[in-house]
């Protein structure tokens, strides 16, 4: 069987036995395809360690039109997504390279951006008013701080699943797994403010501005598009907020408090868990929160409480001694 059969065999086990997102299983795809087209290979004997070092020399020098190069971390899902493929050929008793003789290159482990508590409070400051996009802006940003969501958990939240009553609902994260989210007082106080002035039946929790929900009352709205509007630029026919919309909110309010670093939302998800960690949760917990599935995602945080206690270390011992 060629290399090619087998690679799609290989999404499908991914997909089936290894219940892996469906992102996940696209970007496999994709950088197995790029490795097979690069060393058109077609059968798995002849993938060599040669040929596999070849191919990392080959990302390394790889440039876009732009002359952008790959980044290390970038190369390393490309090997990864290999190995995890000649696994599964060996798995299957096909004679191929040993996926133990693929190792994936170690990548500096970039530092963490987070915001520091005040910085926290000047971006919910910075959304202050009663118009509903105010409220739904302040509503997001109170919730992804108070429960550490990704976006793609944000966006995907319906109303239905909200409980205000007992501040928690339940989210699917990466790999399908459901998790439990807790809601902060605040973030209930702003939630239930945004939502006395919502006036659509659409599922979504957070949705576009009050332009669009004038034009969307009834799930089969019998309205004509107008040419170049939100809604005739969204995929989809509802209401429900992109991604990049929310991106483009939490720079805005970033910029608008006066904050300086690069802000996205997922700096407010490192700011929740470095807020847990300084204030003395233990790591298996924020593990849970995050919804990470390995302790070792999650340890990217000690970098940062351990900082702080170097400097409380540095601040308050052996202070009796300068006296």
């Amino acid at each position: 069987m060629q290399l090619k059969d087998l690679k799609n065999q290989f999404l499908e086990y991914l997909e089936i036995e290894k219940g892996k997102a469906g992102k996940t299983i696209e970007n496999y795809g994709h950088y197995l395809d790029r490795f097979l087209e690069w060393s058109k290979v077609v059968d798995p004997k002849d993938i060599t360690e040669d040929t596999v070092r070849g191919f990392r020399v080959y990302l390394n020098r790889y440039e876009d039109k732009k002359g952008q190069k790959l980044k290390k971390i970038t190369q390393n899902y490309y090997i990864i997504a290999l190995r995890s493929f000649l696994k599964y050929l060996a798995k299957k008793d096909i004679k191929t390279l040993p996926a133990e003789k693929v190792e994936a290159g170690k990548v500096s482990r970039k530092e963490v951006e987070f915001l520091e508590a005040e910085e926290v409070e000047r971006i919910l400051q910075a959304t202050g008013g009663n118009s509903f996009k105010e409220l739904r802006d302040r509503a997001m940003l109170e919730l992804l701080f108070s429960s550490g969501l990704r976006v793609s958990e944000l966006i995907n939240i319906n109303r239905e699943k909200l409980d205000l009553k007992n501040q928690e609902f339940t989210v699917r994260g990466k790999g399908d797994k459901i998790r439990l989210v807790f809601v902060s007082d605040g973030a209930k106080q702003a939630l239930e403010r945004y939502l006395d002035k919502r006036t659509d039946i659409d599922p979504a929790l957070f949705v576009r501005d009050t332009k669009a929900l004038k034009k969307f009352q009834s799930k089969k709205p019998s309205f004509k598009i107008e040419k170049n509007s939100v809604l005739e630029k969204s995929e989809d026919t509802t209401l429900r907020l992109t991604p990049r919309s929310v991106q483009r909110m939490v720079k805005y309010y970033a910029a608008k408090a006066g904050i300086i670093k690069d802000v996205h939302p997922h700096t407010l998800r490192h700011s929740f868990a470095t807020d847990l960690l300084i204030n003395g949760a233990d790591i298996r917990s924020v593990q849970a929160m995050l919804g990470h599935s390995s302790i070792t995602t999650t340890q990217i945080y000690t970098h940062i409480t351990n900082q702080q206690l170097k400097e409380v270390h540095k601040a308050f011992h052996a202070r009796r001694r300068k006296k």
